[in-house]
């Protein structure tokens, strides 16, 4: 979701996880550990408003579709972000506009993917799937022998989570889950460069945007005029605020007082408050076996983190 996640600042995209916060230059940068209470607060509530919007728009599925669904996420949050942020479009040269397109595109896929895997399996079980990327990415970039340990850790939750074989979970959804896994690891790269191109949130804006603009086609052939309807207008714009606007907003204010080090551990929580959004509102209860699979990811992701931090 996550958009990214998202999407996920983590999708902002978050929307996010173990790389997320070392790719945006605003994110790490402020005091120590006193007085983080505050900013800890604004993460977990970032979490928790990512994983509920995402439950909120499993229910919206139904009445739109996974594409309809990504679509008014994306134009309604781009149109949000665009009056607020009020981004200037001149003064860019062509490769400021390759990397914003480059972002908004792996934002868009990220959502496409995760949102597809999220009507076919559980929510917990999508994004603990879609966690391996930036996973991934954070054990590549460490290059440390250690890395090898969270990776096979990781590796022994989604066997576990697969019970043998993803035919248990659905393997088109599970197949999805593990794109927009990719799709988040491309977008973390792609927002770090954002970041350095455009100041204060434009790039997240003009990124959104371009996201919407090539979802937009797809949500329209697959459910046209029932994307007007009052109702799903008003969960989609729900679905928006949740996943995308609030927790970008609640991040960046936080990630101005909490070291990065300390966000990304706490987005490597994402998993459970997934797991915690898909009981509560869509009554997906989880088993003994997939919360076992859940902590090891979960404990790989930490660790991974703690690894790199220690390292820098």
């Amino acid at each position: 979701m996550n958009d990214a996640d998202a999407a996920r600042t983590a999708d902002a995209s978050a929307v996010a996880l173990p790389e997320t916060a070392a790719a945006h230059p605003s994110r790490g940068a402020g005091p120590g550990r006193k007085g983080a209470a505050g900013p800890v607060a604004l993460v977990v509530g970032g979490a928790l408003s990512v994983q509920f919007g995402a439950a909120l728009a499993v229910l919206l599925i139904p009445r739109a579709g996974a594409l309809g669904v990504v679509t008014l996420r994306l134009t309604l949050a781009a149109l949000v972000l665009l009056l607020v942020c009020r981004p200037r479009v001149r003064g860019y040269s062509r490769s400021d506009w390759g990397t914003v397109v480059a972002f908004g595109a792996a934002m868009g896929g990220m959502n496409l993917c995760i949102y597809q895997a999220i009507d076919r399996i559980p929510l917990g079980a999508a994004v603990t799937l879609e966690v391996l990327g930036p996973l991934a990415l954070s054990v590549i970039a460490s290059r440390r022998l250690v890395s090898l340990v969270w990776a096979g850790l990781a590796l022994a939750g989604v066997v576990l989570l697969s019970g043998g074989g993803f035919d248990r979970l659905d393997p088109v959804g599970a197949g999805f889950a593990l794109a927009a896994g990719a799709l988040w690891a491309t977008y973390i790269v792609f927002s770090a460069r954002t970041g350095r191109r455009f100041p204060q949130a434009d790039g997240l804006a003009l990124a959104m945007a371009v996201g919407a603009v090539l979802s937009l086609p797809l949500g329209l052939m697959e459910a046209g005029t029932r994307l007007a309807v009052p109702s799903t207008l008003a969960l989609g714009l729900a679905v928006a605020l949740l996943s995308s606007v609030l927790p970008y907003t609640l991040e960046l204010i936080a990630l101005r007082r909490l070291p990065a080090g300390t966000f990304a551990v706490l987005m490597s929580l994402e998993p459970a408050v997934a797991a915690l959004a898909g009981f509560l509102v869509l009554q997906q209860a989880l088993s003994v076996t997939d919360a076992a699979a859940m902590a090891l990811v979960i404990a790989a992701s930490i660790g991974a983190v703690r690894s790199r931090t220690a390292a820098a």
